[in-house]
């Protein structure tokens, strides 16, 4: 299967932007849906976004609405999350993972190593 990498990832204050990327290694994304997710020392992962390659849908978690934005870049096999007006609460490691294509809140097992959002208050 494809390997995802994430990079992107960084340390802000409230209220900045980061931009995550995810790129396919040895493949191609092909017709997956792709999403983003996060996870917090001892808490759950929790979904965040997500899109379909092929065809122009979305998804996003109540929580990230009007601040982040999934896209990708068909050329460079590519998966972006836009972060912008960041919140202490958003601090979490995130990834990019394959999702089930019949709920997108739910991968499928292909994840990425993750990188690091840390925003402070």
């Amino acid at each position: 299967q494809v390997q995802l990498v994430e990079s992107g990832g960084g340390l802000v204050q409230t209220g900045g932007s980061l931009r995550l990327s995810c790129a396919a290694s040895g493949g191609t994304f092909g017709s997956y849906a792709m999403g983003w997710f996060r996870q917090a020392p001892g808490k759950e992962r929790d979904f965040v976004a997500a899109m379909r390659w092929t065809v122009a849908a979305t998804l996003y978690a109540d929580s990230v609405k009007g601040r982040f934005t999934i896209f990708r870049d068909h050329s460079k096999n590519t998966l972006y999350l836009q972060m912008n007006s960041l919140k202490p609460e958003d601090t979490d490691v995130y990834y990019c993972a394959v999702v089930n294509p019949n709920n997108w809140r739910q991968t499928t097992g292909s994840w990425g190593q993750g990188t690091q959002v840390t925003v402070s208050s």
